[in-house]
């Protein structure tokens, strides 16, 4: 069945496809075009490389002080395109083409800039997705398109002889891989007076509980039924990407949903739980890569 999507993504398509792309056999291996935006004409992938579910700093401003651009957390399935174009062609064309292709499909403009108004700087869009920009020749435009299924954010980034292309489609980890039980948290909490718990999720930059919590929340309410002596903290922790200041808050209102969420719903009494937040303070990995970050993402029940 043909929906709306389909023609957009297919006029999209269109819009970039002018002239024939370069033979598919120069491409990096494994790599392939975007149903979002074709190649523009000549151009060959020499990058290529895609994550089902990792967190990417999607420019929203120029380069700051700390030497990065100004930038939103998200998280959800990323690909990355990079294509060299053909040198009689200039970054401004090749980008105009994409800019306005972009925009007829529906994408608004969240963020674009170019030469020194970028700012000059090499910096790491999170994990493994690095980016370079300086100055004259440069162009960036960073766009979003809403969707029910989740929005779809493309940060586009032309220099002289290459096109960068990152698409992040904004979904929820897959949920479910992590169990909890009361008896668990018990043992951990009477070894160590603490125990992390990761199967309370919620999406990015936001303190409001996801309905897929559920099971873990309805253990701690049993583990707190099962011992009416226990007493807890609730801490939220994030991983470091971001401010601090933005972390630390957002960490206290993990928590204090957390609170809020057993005591409304799971009949446990206010004064048995207290809640706080040490944002990135105390990691339980490294933050370097994706996989320690997780870990860092997390709440903790501390005995009182």
């Amino acid at each position: 069945m043909i929906t709306n999507q389909n023609l957009l993504i297919a006029g999209l398509a269109l819009a970039l496809s002018a002239a024939p792309a370069a033979a598919q056999t120069k491409d990096v291996e494994g790599s392939k075009d975007s149903p979002l935006a074709s190649r523009y004409p000549g151009s060959v992938i020499d990058n290529y490389k895609t994550k089902q579910f990792d967190e990417f700093s999607f420019p929203i401003g120029k380069v700051t002080s700390q030497g990065a651009p100004k930038s939103l957390h998200l998280e959800g399935k990323i690909t990355r395109i990079s294509y060299t174009f053909p040198q009689d062609r200039s970054p401004l064309e090749v980008y105009r083409n994409y800019e306005s292709a972009l925009k007829r499909a529906g994408f608004e403009t969240v963020f674009a800039c170019s030469g020194d108004a970028c700012g000059v700087a090499r910096f790491h869009m999170t994990a493994d997705w690095a980016d370079v920009w300086y100055g004259a020749g440069h162009y960036q435009f960073s766009g979003k398109l809403a969707r029910a299924e989740g929005d779809i954010y493309v940060s586009l980034h032309v220099a002289p002889g290459t096109t960068n292309l990152d698409i992040i489609e904004t979904k929820p980890m897959e949920g479910g891989l992590v169990t909890v039980n009361a008896d668990a948290l018990k043992g951990d909490i009477g070894k160590t007076g603490h125990v992390a718990v990761y199967g309370i999720f919620f999406d990015t930059a936001s303190a409001a509980v996801k309905p897929e919590s559920a099971p873990a929340l309805q253990e701690i309410g049993k583990l707190l039924q099962q011992d009416p002596k226990l007493k807890l903290y609730i801490v939220g922790h994030t991983d470091n990407v971001g401010e601090l200041q933005m972390n630390m808050n957002l960490s206290r209102g993990r928590a204090d949903a957390v609170l809020k969420a057993l005591t409304t719903t799971y009949g446990v009494a206010l004064d048995r739980l207290q809640a706080f937040g040490d944002g990135p303070l105390a990691p339980v990995a490294s933050n370097r890569d994706e996989a320690g970050r997780a870990k860092n993402r997390r709440v903790e029940l501390v005995e009182r």
